[in-house]
């Protein structure tokens, strides 16, 4: 039996439709089950059709003969041994994916009534959802690379403590992110993607812009030297920040918006991020930055298409283990961390 199989499935378009719409548990399961199953619900573990649906546990028996045949919808998710209901996480994927400076751990745990440390795992693991892994194709046309640093600001340090980490150009004690930014690419919307990095040093830039630009494409950069020999593979001119800003269309100005916007989401929404976590702040304000043009109810069918194939255990997320596929562990087993 398959549960919740309509012809279409009905997307909210608001935060009030969304939170009505997931209050009933029977639509709210429907719906996961059809996003996931548009074929008809198929075992996660051995991909048998031949499954019957238990309607007094909201899960699937497998009839195959093998280990664990029961599943629920969140098996093989980021949602999966959440004991947090699915009300909870759509709502919790409305609210992550549509909040333009993000939103913190402590508004999803007041809004969603659990606790602080289940809205910072769960939004990690949205987080991770959104992550863009491989791309389709590399980056083309022209495209402004540029970077930057995340951390503490100088006037917020004891002196003491400014006068040993900050110098130079300010970047110690901090860390270094790049962005590559294409110009006005599909429906005339500029695309960015970003990476966490090592240094700053020539190789390191150059082997970012060599996997994500397309040989022959425009990089538009500042005058860092570390930028200096993409050519003749690419057509590479740059602005010296320290005469203009722009000279013609030689800028990065569009890179330089978005660093703008990501530090408004770390310093007014998350105040502190370790830099072990990041690039899953990165991704997501890709994701939002990339789909400003899409309505609220656009952004939430992408992440909800999103979430299965992918694995995130508590453990793996505070580094205590390697992040792991999808398990056949059973459910609500990590609620010894988190209720």
């Amino acid at each position: 039996m398959n549960a919740g199989h309509n012809n279409a499935i009905k997307f909210p378009k608001t935060l009030m439709e969304a939170v009505r719409y997931f209050a009933d548990p029977a639509v709210t399961l429907a719906f996961f089950t059809r996003l996931r199953w548009p074929h008809g619900v198929c075992c996660p573990r051995c991909g048998s059709t031949n499954v019957l649906f238990m309607p007094t546990y909201s899960r699937w028996k497998c009839r195959e003969k093998h280990a664990r045949p029961q599943f629920t919808v969140k098996v093989g998710t980021i949602m999966e041994d959440s004991p947090l209901g699915l009300d909870k996480w759509a709502v919790g994927i409305w609210l992550e994916a549509n909040a333009k400076n993000s939103i913190s751990s402590y508004e999803i745990h007041r809004a969603l009534g659990i606790t602080q440390k289940s809205a910072w795992f769960m939004q990690h693991r949205i987080r991770f959802a959104l992550h863009q892994g491989s791309f389709d194709k590399p980056m083309s046309g022209v495209v402004e690379a540029d970077e930057t640093y995340i951390g503490g600001l100088a006037r917020n340090m004891h002196k003491d403590r400014r006068a040993r980490t900050i110098t130079g150009t300010g970047g110690a004690g901090k860390t270094a992110v790049m962005g590559l930014l294409e110009r006005h690419s599909e429906k005339g919307k500029s695309k960015v993607r970003t990476m966490v990095l090592a240094t700053t040093r020539r190789h390191e830039l150059h082997g970012h812009i060599y996997n994500h630009v397309e040989q022959g494409s425009t990089i538009y950069t500042d005058s860092l030297q570390s930028y200096q020999g993409l050519s003749p593979t690419f057509f590479h001119d740059f602005v010296d920040h320290a005469e203009k800003y722009v000279d013609g269309h030689v800028h990065t100005n569009g890179m330089e918006n978005f660093w703008a916007l990501f530090k408004r989401c770390i310093k007014g929404t998350h105040v502190s991020v370790e830099p072990f976590h990041l690039f899953r702040y990165l991704d997501a304000e890709c994701f939002r930055f990339n789909n400003r043009a899409l309505t609220d109810g656009e952004r939430f069918a992408i992440v909800a298409s999103c979430l299965a194939g992918k694995r995130l255990t508590y453990k793996a997320l505070t580094g205590e283990l390697e992040a792991a596929p999808a398990s056949d562990k059973g459910e609500e087993s990590e609620s010894d961390y988190l209720n």
